[in-house]
Parts: structure tokens; C-alpha cells; sequence
């Protein structure tokens, strides 16, 4: 068949409603400030793991549908989560990535939470304990207990990541929300505690959304050598792709087989409780969250989108805390070997998705973008895609394929 002028190019294609989408959902910059206001502000964000705050007075700071988060650990042990934002004037408090209010800082106080521009201070339960000039300045028309910081809606769970969520009342608690894509890894993830021993992160030229797509379908995989030659068994093909409610996908798992890769040996020494070893099991969360465990060592993503065409991703590595030093670093090595920021796969998906983004940036023309394979829900269909575009739908009140028009269920996504 010739190459498609402009009109055969853009035809509907001969598939069902639901197998594609238009690419104006990747680019089109209302759909992204949209896409903060009703999606990020109101789902739960796995914004960091338990043992990245290790100790009382220890910090972190992240961002969530623009809004600057801080995330703590306070005296009583207890993980809050605050608007990183001063109640005074709007300053931003806490301009580092992480640290401790344990020691003073130049511009405040041991163990309070201080904003530099005015001095005001606050306990890590956000209570304003500090005004300057209280009383000459307000007299008895405002005191510190009126002031205190915007507490966010926080939990610790599955396996000690925190999760926080911006709306005060959100539609769906954590469990609900969650715990049915994570019953297959939750004993694995709570049997004993786990820590944090890798973190990089990535701004990438993209949509957030594609690079939930690359880690929703497995045919991908034609594109990384060391997945060829380890993997593509009947077992791995095999997989399925099992939607849940709310967006979310997990793959099913098998054994990998890392001995037919020169120079990589078996992972069956370290694997993680209650699982065999060289499985490898992946929950796919919407919006864009992703557990990934292979082997020995957990991986996990979290995006923070900046763009219609721009994306910050977190990359967690997470082993046993009991590790010793020596099943550390051999948890590290088979990490770093695929996921590392020079592994053998990471960089691969990147490139993919970087090259997703040249193509849908803002003003570019509208194109379909395909979500039509079907072969059975295993690895190689595309019903991850329909369900989180269906997912994405509802949220938006848009129609994927036609995002000018109001959402309705796909044909296609109710047939699975």
C-alpha cells in the first residue's frame, strides 16, 4: 500500500472505540493543567519509602500537581505530610531535597520547621509555635494557633512507602484504592522491612502518560537485547495483563532465566519473603506509579509531570533493611545492572519514550496513536493501554479519542 496523504493519514482507523486514542492527550497544554486539577490533586502519590526518613526531624521535599509538598518524621515517630507553603506570605519553607530540623539551620531553629523570609516556626505536627512580633504586630487579631501549616492527607503502607494525597476527602481510601493490584506482592513487601539503597531521578522530553505505556505492554521488549536472550520463552509470553478497578494492571509473573546471558549468573540467592526466586512480578498504578520486582531487587517510578511534554521520573531501588553488607551489594550490582541509570534497559525505554515526546510536542498535528493489539491479556495485548485511557476518561470527562467530546465507556474495554 503507498504512503497515506494528509486525509488517510488521520482516518479513523478500522479498529473498535477504545483501541486508540488521539495524540492531542499527549501534547495539548489545557489537557495537562487539567490533568493536576482533577487527576494528581486527588490520588494517592507514592511520594517516598519510610526509610528515606530514617530518623525523627528528618525531611523530604517533593511537589505534587505543582503544589510543593514536605514530608516528615516527627518526634513521635509519626510520618506527616504538609503544603510546603508558609501561611504568612505564601514563601516556600524548605528549599532542600531532604535533610534533618534536628540540627539549627542559619535561619532557624533546632528542631522546627522555619520559613526564612519572616522567621515564623512550626512543630512537625504543623502547628505554628513561633510569630514574630505577635503581639505588637497583630495585638489580639491573630495568634500562632490560628496559623498553623496545611496538614495533607498521609499513610504508611504496603511495604513503607508513603503516600499522600492532596485532597482532604478523597474519593477512594489507600486500601480501597490499592491493596487489590498489590495482593499479589503484599505479603512479599510487609513481611519485613525495606529500605531504600538506590534513587536517581530523570527529566525526560516527554508525557508522563507514555511512559506509563512503556511499562504497561512487554512487545517492547524486541528493543532490549538482554530481555531477548534472558527472557523470551514461552513462560514470558504467557503472562497476563490483569486489569483491576481504578486504572491499574498487574503482570504476572515467571522465571527468569539470567544464566543464558554471558556474563550474568543467577539471582536465586536473594530473592525477597514468601517469593520464588527469579520472579518477576510488576503493578502498574494509575496514574503513573510503578512497582517492578525482579529477582532481588524492587524497583519503583514515580512521575512528577512538569508538561504536556516534560516529565520528572524517580527511580527507587529497595532491598531487605536485615540485608548484610555483602547481600547489599550484590542487590545493588543486579540492580544497577538493569535499572541503573547506565543499565542495560532503563536507558532503552527512555530513548523510546524521548522519541515519543519529539513527535507530540505542543503544536504538533493530532495523529492516532494505536491501542488495538488483542492476544488474550497476556503480554504482548494492549488492554493495559485501553484500560488506563478508559480510566483516564472517566477522570477527565474526556474522550480519548476524541478529547473535545465528553467521555463515555469504551465498547472495546467493556468487552474484556
Amino acid at each position: 500500500m503507498p504512503a497515506r496523504n494528509e486525509s488517510q493519514w488521520r482516518a479513523t482507523p478500522p479498529l473498535q472505540e477504545g483501541e486508540w486514542i488521539d495524540s492531542r492527550i499527549y501534547s495539548d497544554r489545557e489537557i495537562f493543567e487539567e490533568e493536576n486539577e482533577k487527576i494528581f490533586k486527588h490520588v494517592w502519590v507514592p511520594v517516598c519509602h519510610e526509610s528515606e526518613l530514617p530518623k525523627p526531624y528528618d525531611f523530604r521535599t517533593t511537589s505534587i500537581g505543582r503544589e510543593p509538598v514536605i514530608i516528615c518524621r516527627g518526634p513521635d515517630n509519626q510520618i506527616r505530610a504538609f503544603l510546603n507553603v508558609c501561611p504568612h506570605r505564601g514563601m516556600l519553607i524548605e528549599r532542600r531535597p531532604s535533610g534533618s530540623f534536628l540540627e539549627g539551620q542559619p535561619s532557624g531553629n533546632p528542631t522546627r520547621i522555619t520559613c526564612m523570609f519572616h522567621a515564623w516556626q512550626f512543630d512537625l505536627k504543623g502547628n505554628c509555635v513561633y510569630v514574630a512580633r505577635e503581639k505588637e504586630g497583630y495585638q489580639d487579631r491573630l495568634c500562632k494557633e490560628n496559623v498553623g501549616l496545611r496538614r495533607l492527607r498521609c499513610e504508611v503502607k504496603f511495604g513503607g512507602f508513603v503516600w499522600v494525597n492532596l485532597d482532604d476527602n478523597p474519593s477512594v481510601s489507600l486500601e480501597d484504592w490499592a491493596s487489590k493490584p498489590f495482593q499479589c506482592l503484599r505479603q512479599t513487601l510487609e513481611e519485613e522491612p525495606l529500605e531504600v539503597f538506590h534513587y536517581h531521578k530523570a527529566v525526560i522530553g516527554t508525557n508522563y502518560k507514555l511512559w506509563h505505556d512503556t511499562n504497561s505492554e512487554f512487545y517492547h521488549d524486541f528493543m532490549h537485547y538482554h530481555n531477548r536472550v534472558t527472557g523470551f520463552n514461552d513462560a514470558y509470553f504467557a503472562r497476563k495483563n490483569e486489569a483491576f478497578d481504578h486504572g491499574h494492571v498487574v503482570v504476572g509473573t515467571f522465571e527468569v532465566n539470567y544464566a543464558n546471558y554471558e556474563g550474568f549468573e543467577s539471582r536465586a540467592e536473594l530473592s525477597f519473603p514468601h517469593l520464588p526466586p527469579n520472579q518477576w512480578y510488576m503493578i502498574d498504578l494509575f496514574p503513573g506509579f510503578n512497582f517492578n520486582l525482579r529477582g532481588s531487587a524492587l524497583r519503583v517510578d514515580v512521575v512528577t509531570p512538569l508538561g504536556p511534554d516534560e516529565v520528572m521520573i524517580e527511580f527507587r531501588g529497595l532491598g531487605l533493611k536485615s540485608d548484610t553488607p555483602e547481600e547489599r551489594m550484590t542487590r545493588i550490582n543486579h540492580h544497577n545492572s538493569i535499572w541503573g541509570p547506565f543499565g542495560r534497559n532503563l536507558h532503552e525505554d527512555l530513548i523510546g519514550v524521548a522519541g515519543q515526546g519529539t513527535t507530540m510536542r505542543p503544536g504538533t498535528e493530532p495523529r492516532n496513536i494505536l491501542h488495538g493489539r488483542q492476544e488474550n491479556q497476556t503480554i504482548h495485548d494492549e488492554n493495559g493501554m485501553r484500560h488506563y485511557y478508559d480510566e483516564w476518561g472517566r477522570w477527565m470527562n474526556r474522550s480519548p479519542r476524541e478529547p473535545d467530546k465528553a467521555y463515555s465507556p469504551s465498547q472495546a474495554v467493556a468487552a474484556e
